[in-house]
């Protein structure tokens, strides 16, 4: 029981440290990028306070993940470092005795990380969408100034808006100048405003205006009138349209409406809460190092079986998406595999203390062969 509670303090202690260290990390990368946005013009300068409190809740899950398996991993690798795991083998306790200590650690971990997967991060991405969302519509109205000429930037249309409306949503009495392939074409309309389609096109929605294709003295000239024209503005393909709004979606709208973006993005959150819970489990036979070496190569292992791990994970999903295997035979065998090498590490690490263990046996057999050439 006082090895237990001791144990819990160190791992409390050390995950506190661990946390800070990868959270401060993290919450500078996301800063430095949405400032960029937000000079870029991409995003508001009055939401970046916002949208960084929306990306560290959305990396949040893998924060909590890594704290987890790297505080018990330093924990179990200072215990084999300062001999105090001789001392518990000598007293003839085995290493299976760290699970529950470790469990009762892990479990708030493992419980948060679910919440953040099914909730709060689906959450935290439809307010980032909805924040972009209204100010990529809102600029695209409040970047033609009313009254001047503005050349687009893909530099083959010309915009002049006589006035935008009160809501700052429409605009009044618009010119359309487009130039492409060697072809001029003019419209004019009494309003206009920014449509999306369910695909994610944007669309720049023209009303009671007229066109005008080529040159008027040539031959190919061409006036049309419109009571609606749409000019498309930007396109995004499906597969990100559809990628981005199963991530914003609830778990229980990912259940009533299974199709594979759906399914895939279900598979990242159930698989989340178990690579915490396997991850811990792991860490403590990973632990193991010779005292009188260093712990580098044991963490460098550690953090490469993780990126495997996540990898791995994540190349599941993509088959699920892509609708090459189905979602119930694609969650589980990850997390078997990881559970297998946890139980075999155990068995591995617990059997080391064994006369029977072939590394032991191997250096029982060495000392017999250097006696034996000591006597003669």
């Amino acid at each position: 029981m006082i090895f237990q509670r001791a144990l819990r303090r160190e791992l409390i202690s050390t995950a506190g440290a661990v946390f800070t260290t990868l959270f401060t990390i993290t919450i500078t990368v996301m800063l430095i990028r949405i400032l960029g946005q937000a000079a870029g013009g991409r995003v508001s300068s009055s939401d970046v306070v916002a949208l960084l409190g929306f990306s560290a809740l959305n990396y949040m899950p893998i924060i909590l993940i890594l704290t987890g398996f790297v505080s018990v991993l330093l924990v179990v690798t200072r215990s084999y470092q300062d001999s105090e795991m001789v001392v518990w083998f000598a007293s003839g306790l085995s290493l299976s005795r760290w699970i529950k200590p470790v469990l009762a650690f892990g479990l708030p971990i493992m419980i948060l990380t679910a919440v953040l997967s099914f909730v709060a991060t689906p959450w935290a991405n439809r307010q980032s969408a909805e924040f972009r969302e209204r100010f990529e519509k809102r600029q695209d109205v409040s970047k033609v100034s009313p009254g001047k000429f503005q050349e687009s930037s893909s530099v083959d249309r010309v915009f002049f808006v006589e006035g935008i409306s009160d809501e700052a949503t429409d605009v009044k009495n618009v010119f359309v100048n487009t130039s492409q392939n060697g072809k001029t074409s003019v419209v004019v309309a009494r309003e206009g405003t920014i449509e999306i389609n369910k695909d994610g096109d944007k669309f720049l929605v023209l009303k009671k205006g007229r066109r005008y294709d080529g040159v008027p003295s040539q031959s190919d000239f061409q006036l049309m009138s419109f009571e609606r024209y749409a000019v498309l503005v930007s396109s995004q393909s499906g597969a990100v349209i559809g990628d981005t709004s199963a991530r914003s979606l609830p778990t229980i709208a990912l259940l009533r409406d299974r199709n594979n973006f759906n399914m895939g993005e279900l598979l990242w959150r159930v698989a989340l809460p178990l690579m915490s819970l396997l991850l811990m489990l792991l860490a403590v036979p990973l632990g193991f190092v010779n005292p009188r070496g260093g712990r580098s190569a044991n963490l460098l292992i550690a953090l490469f079986l993780f990126v495997v791990y996540s990898n791995m994970v994540s190349v599941f999903q993509a088959a699920v998406v892509q609708k090459k295997v189905d979602v119930m035979n694609a969650w589980w065998p990850v997390h078997l595999v990881a559970a297998v090498t946890v139980v075999l590490l155990f068995l591995w690490r617990i059997g080391m203390n064994s006369q029977y263990h072939p590394s032991v046996v191997w250096s029982g057999f060495k000392r017999r062969l250097r006696r034996h050439g000591e006597t003669k």
